[in-house]
């Protein structure tokens, strides 16, 4: 089947965090912080998340993007939204679990998204993600005509320690470091594409909340070692009550086992993904948790335990 037609590429993925480092093999790239999404650009626009759903519906500002490219493809890249001239993720979050037309509408014309595309896999009929690297970056370069809804991510070659400076500088999320020649695999996490960020981030399953005093709210947290839900504590900064009370509960620990201090938790059917952004530390734990909100890109199951 040919890619274009089926339509379902899983991206690749990239490595966990590391510290920064200067090395001629290697490109670097600002890390921005926004969807993941694949783009198929032919006769229309097709947006497609990791989980292979639709996403043009909420960014209908993106509708015609196909017309700025030269040829038929398929790029990879991240959906954003800028405020202030910094990607600002809880904008789009919340364009992303909007369903009322009229609100996604207004909220196109108050904050437009941008798709930024930092790999191509396809042009014409040939598929190109067994060509190295820097090959692929000079044919998403000549095919991409940018305008403000679609731009082309810019690299720096060898100094990966300078650009991280300088998105601390502008607050920005990180840095993805990238080896010259490496191919594009489906779906795989290898050490060809690494990222370094000033904080870590993890995807959880959101198993309850305990309402506490003065309004406060604690979200307790699960991910999944196999196919057994596993507590993995809470976080309660960022965590407002109104984005929970309305979620399905249940009668019963999501657990084999309550956890300790979580016997006045309110339960909810394990069916929530949120992100949690974190201090990182050498004892695994979440350290100065923040909620950044809930994620529908990711399926519960996907949250697994890291392994370490």
């Amino acid at each position: 089947m040919d890619l274009f037609e089926e339509k379902n590429i899983k991206p690749m993925l990239i490595s966990e965090m590391t510290e920064p480092f200067n090395d001629p093999d290697w490109i670097y790239e600002l890390k921005l912080d926004g969807i993941r999404c694949i783009a198929y650009l032919g006769e229309d626009t097709e947006l497609r998340n990791k989980r292979n759903d639709r996403l043009l519906p909420k960014v209908p500002e993106l509708t015609d993007i196909y017309k700025h490219v030269k040829d038929r493809c398929i790029l990879d890249g991240e959906l954003v939204i800028l405020k202030n001239g910094v990607p600002d993720f809880f904008e789009l979050q919340k364009r992303a679990l909007t369903t009322n037309r009229f609100k996604i509408q207004l909220s196109s014309e108050q904050f437009p998204a941008c798709f930024v595309a930092y790999d191509i896999l396809y042009r014409k009929d040939t598929q190109l993600t067994n060509l190295p690297l820097l090959d692929r970056k000079a044919i998403l370069s000549d095919i991409v005509i940018e305008y403000p809804q679609l731009a082309v991510s810019r690299y720096l070659p060898e100094k990966g320690i300078e650009l991280f400076a300088v998105a601390k500088q502008q607050s920005l999320e990180g840095v993805v470091a990238k080896r010259n020649n490496s191919k594009y695999y489906f779906d795989k996490r290898t050490k060809d594409w690494i990222k370094f960020k000033f904080l870590a981030d993890q995807d959880f399953v959101v198993c309850g909340y305990i309402v506490k005093e003065k309004g406060i709210t604690s979200v307790v947290l699960g991910q999944y070692k196999g196919s057994e839900l596993i507590y993995q504590g809470h976080v309660t900064f960022g965590v407002k009550y109104g984005d929970l009370k309305n979620q399905e509960t249940i009668d019963h620990s999501p657990f084999k086992v309550t956890p300790p201090g979580n016997e006045n938790a309110v339960w909810l059917d394990p069916e929530l993904v949120c992100i949690v952004q974190y201090m990182p530390n050498d004892k695994g734990t979440l350290r100065q948790p923040v909620f950044r909100g809930f994620r529908n890109d990711k399926e519960p199951l996907d949250c697994q335990v890291a392994i370490t």
